[in-house]
């Protein structure tokens, strides 16, 4: 492998109608999303935390440098996108990692999507008020 070829590990995270492309290699620890360190980027401490959370819980917070590409959905959702992209990442660069990994939840997408609306409601389990007269 050339000098200037560096080997990297990719994989995608998924949450509501956020998708996350999230590509790991070893590093320092610097984490850009979107070109944006985590805390400028969400400004929610709560949020940086829940995409650091594979990180920490392999203990490689310093191993891995990342670049991460988010787009879709809001932030909250963009953040899960974040941490179930980093965390099947971290499972392609080390295998051995997935057992923590699921053990702590992360490897498994969330599947919570907005309900639909739905016709003679406001929303989509908001009826309109009811008048007796």
């Amino acid at each position: 492998m050339p000098a200037t070829e560096q080997h990297y590990y990719y994989a995608t995270g998924r949450r509501k109608s956020a998708v996350a492309r999230v590509r790991l290699v070893l590093g320092d620890g610097v984490l850009l999303i979107n070109g944006h360190p985590p805390s400028e980027y969400f400004g929610r401490r709560d949020l940086e935390t829940v995409v650091t959370q594979p990180l920490r819980i392999t203990d490689t917070v310093d191993r891995f440098a990342g670049t991460v590409k988010v787009l879709g959905g809001g932030v909250a959702g963009q953040a899960g996108a974040v941490c179930h992209g980093i965390a099947r990442a971290l499972v392609v660069a080390d295998p051995e990692l997935r057992a923590v990994l699921k053990k702590a939840g992360l490897l498994s997408r969330d599947p919570r999507e907005k309900e639909r609306k739905k016709p003679g409601l406001k929303r989509a389990r908001k009826a309109p008020q009811y008048t007796k007269r």
